[in-house]
């Protein structure tokens, strides 16, 4: 069904058709459970009608069906390359292989350059919302960057929540209208001066935001939350995440903008302290668990404020586990945290869809424990035996690559994991002329 028509301009020249997320007995593209199954109906190329002239709508589209069908025929790739994906970090590495190489072969953003800095083509880079800056300028330099639209696969709209938050937003007045005007003015500002919004209701765009606002923000443009792809560290259920067209991506901490000095621990065996957690106590989930283990037992350092001169990136060094609850908001850097020091994740959270589980198997590399387990804390991992939790955490040392933060960015780490994500989610929709 055509989606509803918005206030924006429409050219009524495009018709958007969702392919179904079906699943292929036997063939998995990329799989994560209680999410979407990527799996891609055959779709025939255009040479078939060798008497059309085609548009340059068609030829983009016939791509990416030939991509599709590359990625579910499992053509055999090259083993020259630096790193190739295996193991059970994986829901299915060889699937992942070949759809990050064809992303790498196909994939075109086209990012609008409407719009001023500091609140379009600017984000923070240092602090927990650095993901945010450092996407939009790797975007700028990046060899999927594109300056001709009819060539791109999705559109990327540059405007920074965080920079919102700060520009705009008055303090302590609880009134997110200027921001959600702001916001919803740039959209529209698109929309009046290019096609390509209104001839899919924004499906093929996306926006990117780690700030806790971003999916209130993005709520308050038409279409934008129904049809468009967001990508947001705040990928919470309850809050209208939807898994199947969103992206999650994780929040990191870089206080200099640099990961120096943050990635690297000691093996498994130099890790005297079974469980650390270290955090302000807000939102739902952390008073619960300071109530049953702060200061209750040796084995559980759990502190709402760190002792003076305790170092809190040493503890994670020194601990086996690291407590991942959510506060205010699902998203934390924690989770980051604890890949870069080598401390195996325990994620503790409700609604939360963990960043890049359509490709990653999170039960591979971390624990997950439901809010009501709280009290069982202890049991839970004690209860691992220690040739389990090694598995774990070498594991976590492995798929910390997919989280790394480079300048230039380099190949598998977290700007190309956050592309991939956004590639699968273009892979799903199918746009063609209403005349055929």
């Amino acid at each position: 069904m055509y989606p509803s028509r918005t206030s924006f301009p429409t050219t009524k020249v495009l018709w958007l058709f969702m392919v179904p997320f079906v699943v292929l007995s036997g063939f998995l593209v990329l799989r994560a459970p209680n999410s979407l199954v990527f799996t891609f109906p055959y779709l025939k190329t255009l040479a078939v009608y060798s008497a059309k002239r085609y548009t340059k709508l068609e030829i983009l589209e016939s791509g990416l069906a030939q991509a599709r069908s590359s990625i579910l025929t499992g053509n055999q790739l090259h083993s020259d390359e630096h790193y190739i994906p295996s193991g059970s970090i994986y829901w299915n590495a060889s699937s992942f292989h070949r759809s990050y190489v064809e992303m790498e072969r196909t994939f075109k953003v086209y990012v609008y350059e409407d719009g001023q800095p500091p609140v379009a083509h600017y984000g923070p880079c240092k602090s927990i919302y650095a993901i945010e800056g450092h996407f939009i300028h790797a975007m700028d330099f990046s060899q999927f960057r594109t300056t001709d639209p009819d060539s791109a696969h999705v559109f990327f709209l540059p405007f920074s929540v965080t920079v919102l938050s700060k520009m705009i937003y008055v303090a302590n007045s609880h009134d997110w209208s200027p921001m959600k005007r702001t916001a919803l003015d740039y959209v529209q500002s698109i929309a009046r001066k290019y096609p390509f919004w209104n001839r899919t209701l924004g499906a093929d765009h996306f926006m990117l935001s780690c700030h806790d606002w971003g999916p209130e923000i993005s709520a308050s443009i038409p279409n934008l939350q129904k049809y468009a792809i967001r990508a947001l560290c705040n990928a919470n259920t309850s809050e209208r995440f939807n898994p199947k067209k969103d992206v999650s991506i994780p929040e990191i901490n870089l206080p200099d903008g640099t990961t120096n000095g943050l990635i690297g621990g000691p093996p498994p065996t130099e890790r005297p302290v079974l469980v650390f957690y270290a955090g302000g106590l807000h939102g739902p989930v952390r008073p619960i668990l300071l109530k049953h283990w702060e200061n209750k037992d040796e084995d559980i350092k759990v502190h709402s404020y760190l002792p003076k001169n305790v170092s809190y990136h040493g503890m994670m060094r020194k601990s086996k586990y690291c407590l991942c609850p959510s506060g205010y908001e699902v998203a934390s850097p924690r989770m980051v945290e604890a890949l870069y020091t080598g401390c195996v994740p325990v994620l503790i959270k409700r609604g939360y869809v963990p960043p890049f589980s359509d490709v990653l198997n999170w039960t591979a590399f971390a624990v997950i424990i439901p809010v009501e387990d709280i009290p069982n804390l202890k049991k839970i991992l004690t209860d691992i035996p220690q040739t389990q939790y090694e598995v774990l955490q070498r594991r976590g040392v492995e798929v910390r690559r997919h989280f790394e933060v480079n300048w230039p960015p380099k190949r598998f780490d977290v700007f190309h994991m956050i592309l991939h994500s956004i590639w699968l989610r273009r892979l799903n929709i199918r746009v063609h002329h209403l005349d055929n």
